[in-house]
């Protein structure tokens, strides 16, 4: 479709002419003026005053009068604007604002040439500070300021004009012809060279529905057409006005493909339908079209497909037309490898060398072939120190072809030498030419385009992403670089006597630096090029190009980012190797035992590294999954060794027969219960949200407060129950929680031992089991019996209800910190000390009520005491476990 940008007019004046050039030619006779004025000094320049006129509706708006007052421009309301309208008045310079530009007296006073301008850039000049602007056409609002637009592949000219004219409105310059200064291209049509250059430079391609939707923001004086996000929804998407086919993909590959062209306006149709306009061909299966394609069809690769949706708009056909099997140089080429062909012995010979030459070339490649999905492995990390497994495995996995891919900066030969020790080092050196060969091609294919500034389109991923996906890529590429020069100039240089060993100790410590950062976030790197794929269509497209790429070996990013989690096991079961071959008396052997060693210690604090890496994040999901959680608990040192769900069988910490959480640390334990109501969800800052709090806090308690651990023998009216001694340093007596697991797993016997470890641990005791109690239930008065029926959850449900109601009529609601002053008030009137409360604690605040119980205020009358009861009795149960 050809462009039509430009129309003209009955007068023979272009519609699309630069708006810029009136602009330009009142400057420079203004400038002209100005320099009149400053030659001739006797000469005083008659002053002009600005005045606005306020006809209708636009004298009623206060807001409006404010700004006018504020930029000190004198205004007169009106109902009539005929006396001002045709003033020839040279002290004035009359403005007229107009609040409704369909308003008849907008057109007459545009017909008469008057300056116009809507309220909006008047507020918009008065926010600025500014003066008000000089536009030789009618100025609304500041939406599209400083926006040059080009136009292209309208047919209808009503509708031309009307979006020039909107534009004009909102402040926007139009252009005629389009050029580097265009900010953005208007589109009716993806065809034409408009189009090409502006996707060739980058410039946003927007439909005619972003200039309209903008018209009706007009009133909104902080709206910018500009603006990304109101921008980005009228973007002419990629394939609109395609017609798509696809040939030679797997149903599945279809099916996406087919999904992603509707996800970029486009259509699909079957093979061969004669509206289609693009062919989209696997150039890798399809050898030959299985019918004659018409002269309207574009037959292109994938690639035009993938690389339209990542630059996010629709890219030339010309650089990827699909070529068919039958063309001359083709047929020529194939000939001369044909086994029927040759008929002497120099061409057969030929024909060898060649095969021969093919194959070395397919042998150097440092990728292996591609598998099938269904063969694929799993890419989970496993120990990094299960290096049991032969250096054959590593050639199956591609990390140790016979040559390197790319040649080195020396060009020197290997010498000859073919003991076993040198095969296997330049077997070593060979996958270490290869691992940074593709070290390179992740960071050269993948990460550099990613963070290129000035992309088509916008950036692909947010510098975060990038960030959490390659992570110290680079920095491990730098030590791998200096160990492989290393090894060549050894291998150059070769003798038996020659330290592999001391190129690995070398550069251990780097090892040990780059390695770990990389390995524990491997996973989280894993997920997120998952999830911006599915999210990020431009992504996938990016990832679908680089994978076909002869770099890449037809492999995925992941694939590939896998490489830096096996590379250090195939070093030291290469090491291993290489010890083997060394005589008892080379010097080598003791320093390739050091640099093994070295090899494992990196690989042991990966390992262990990692395991503080997801304990760390355990805690932050207790921490979020507990709602009052205590900061304190955030800890390096601290470690989530066990979850236990039960139900409370006191009513110490909580009503009994309440769902209790038990989170067991290496130094403490958390006590929670389930909430009765859920709040909403936490948003994190970078967008993520997640789930609401389930629990809620009761108390966080150090191991070294547990002086018994009871397990409470199985009986008819008690099953697998267990109750914790506990004395906090606030308290005089003993007070015990009682608990029923409600969970299979773990079994009773291993908790209360896991339990009783660790307090061990803590308080530094050698024998654990000293802290384990047998005892009846009878004897600490703790059943199961009816602990979740029916009657038990109506109880706590009346008793919850009763405390709201307590709370909501009660007039004496002292605050804590006042009961407090008060009660070391009367203290030290009456010399008494009392034992200080403790807020983490029951059996503080126990203490607390039962001392206040006795203290005459007029503000504290018959404060129960109904814990006294239950405390004697608890110290007398408890007194013969101490």
């Amino acid at each position: 479709m050809a462009d039509n940008s430009t129309l003209m007019s009955d007068t023979g004046r272009s519609l699309l002419a630069d708006s810029s050039i009136l602009d330009s030619k009142i400057t420079e006779s203004s400038k002209e003026n100005l320099f009149r004025g400053s030659a001739s000094d006797d000469e005083e320049m008659p002053q002009i005053e600005t005045r606005v006129v306020l006809p209708k509706e636009a004298a009623k708006c206060e807001e409006l009068l404010k700004a006018l007052e504020e930029i000190k421009v004198p205004y007169i309301k009106t109902d009539s604007v005929e006396e001002y309208k045709n003033s020839d008045s040279p002290e004035f310079e009359t403005i007229f604002v107009i609040a409704d530009f369909q308003d008849p007296i907008f057109n007459d006073l545009h017909k008469a040439d008057c300056r116009v301008l809507g309220p909006p850039i008047v507020l918009h000049c008065a926010r600025k500070g500014e003066p008000l602007p000089f536009s030789c056409r009618p100025l609304y609002c500041a939406s599209m300021l400083n926006l040059v637009l080009c136009f292209t592949g309208f047919r209808k000219k009503e509708e031309l004009v009307k979006l020039v004219t909107l534009a004009h409105h909102m402040g926007g310059i139009i252009r005629r012809d389009f050029n580097s200064k265009v900010t953005h291209l208007v589109a009716n049509s993806t065809q034409g060279g408009k189009f090409r250059a502006a996707v060739s430079l980058g410039t946003p391609i927007m439909k005619a529905d972003w200039i309209y939707k903008a018209w009706e923001k007009r009133n909104d004086i902080d709206f910018c057409a500009a603006a990304e996000e109101f921008r980005k929804e009228f973007k002419v998407p990629p394939f609109q006005d395609c017609m798509l086919s696809f040939l030679g993909f797997s149903d599945e590959e279809k099916k996406s493909m087919e999904e992603m062209t509707e996800m970029q306006g486009g259509q699909h149709l079957p093979v061969g339908d004669e509206r289609c306009t693009h062919l989209i061909v696997e150039e890798n299966t399809v050898k030959d079209l299985p019918f004659e394609p018409s002269q309207n069809l574009y037959v292109v690769k994938q690639e035009w497909f993938w690389g339209s949706i990542q630059m996010d708009a629709k890219a030339g056909e010309s650089m990827y037309l699909f070529e068919k099997l039958d063309s001359p140089e083709l047929k020529t080429s194939v000939s001369q490898l044909s086994l029927s062909t040759p008929n002497s012995n120099r061409k057969k010979r030929r024909l060898r060398e060649t095969l021969a030459q093919l194959t070395r070339e397919a042998d150097m490649s440092p990728f292996p072939p591609r598998k099938r999905p269904s063969a694929e492995h799993s890419l989970s990390m496993g120990s990094l120190l299960d290096i049991s497994n032969t250096p054959e495995s590593g050639i199956t996995n591609g990390e140790t072809p016979k040559s390197c891919a790319k040649p080195s900066k020396n060009s020197t030969p290997f010498l000859p030498k073919q003991s076993a020790r040198w095969q296997v080092a330049k077997e070593l050196y060979q996958t270490e030419s290869n691992y940074v060969d593709i070290l390179t091609t992740i960071i050269q294919v993948f990460q550099v385009p990613l963070e290129k500034e000035g992309q088509l389109g916008g950036p692909i991923l947010a510098p975060e992403e990038i960030k959490t996906i390659f992570g110290s890529i680079p920095d491990i590429l730098d030590v791998h670089t200096k160990i492989k020069e290393d090894l060549e100039d050894l291998m150059i240089n070769w003798t038996e006597s020659e330290s592999i060993g001391d190129v690995i100790l070398k550069y251990s410590k780097d090892l040990l630096k780059t390695y770990p950062p990389f390995v524990n976030f491997f996973e989280m790197s894993k997920e997120m090029i998952t999830k911006c794929e599915k999210q990020k269509p431009r992504f996938h497209a990016f990832l679908k190009i680089n994978q076909a790429k002869p770099e890449c070996g037809r492999q995925s990013l992941a694939e590939l980012l896998i490489r830096p989690v096996q590379r250090l096991p195939s070093v030291a079961l290469l090491l291993n190797d290489i010890k083997k071959h060394t005589a008892e008396d080379n010097p080598d052997k003791a320093t390739l035992e050091r640099a093994i060693e070295s090899l494992k210690e990196v690989m042991t604090h990966i390992n262990e590294d990692k395991r503080k890496t997801e304990a760390q994040r355990q805690i932050f999901d207790v921490v979020y999954e507990v709602d009052g959680c205590p900061a304190n608990l955030l800890s390096s040192h601290r470690s989530l060794i066990q979850r236990l769900e039960t139900v409370a069988l006191g009513d110490d910490l909580c009503d009994r027969g309440e769902q209790v959480t038990l989170f067991l640390f290496n130094d403490c334990l958390e006590i929670a219960r389930k909430r009765h109501k859920v709040i909403g969800g936490f948003k994190s800052p970078h967008g993520h949200t997640r789930p609401p709090a389930c629990l809620k806090h009761i108390i966080l308690m150090p191991l070294s407060q547990i002086k018994k651990v009871l397990d409470i023998r199985e009986t008819e009216e008690c099953h697998k129950a267990f109750a914790l001694v506990v004395r906090p340093p606030t308290e005089q007596s003993n007070l015990l929680f009682s608990f029923q697991i409600t969970t299979e797993e773990p079994p009773k016997e291993n908790w209360l031992k896991m339990l009783c470890r660790h307090v061990a641990n803590t308080i530094c005791k050698a024998d654990a089991e000293d802290l384990i109690y047998a005892t009846d239930p009878d004897s600490i008065e703790v059943s199961t019996k009816d602990v979740d029926s029916t009657l038990s959850r109506a109880s706590r449900a009346i008793k919850k209800t009763s405390k709201k109601v307590t709370r909501a009529f009660s007039f004496s609601k002292t605050p804590k910190r006042a009961l407090r002053r008060a009660l070391m008030a009367h203290s030290s009137v009456e010399g008494r000390t009392f034992f200080p409360a403790s807020e983490n604690y029951l059996g503080g605040r126990v203490a607390s009520t039962s001392s206040l119980a006795g203290i005459h205020s007029p503000s504290l009358i018959n404060l129960p005491s109904v814990f006294e009861k239950r405390s004697h009795t608890l110290s007398r149960s408890t007194t013969h476990l101490i």
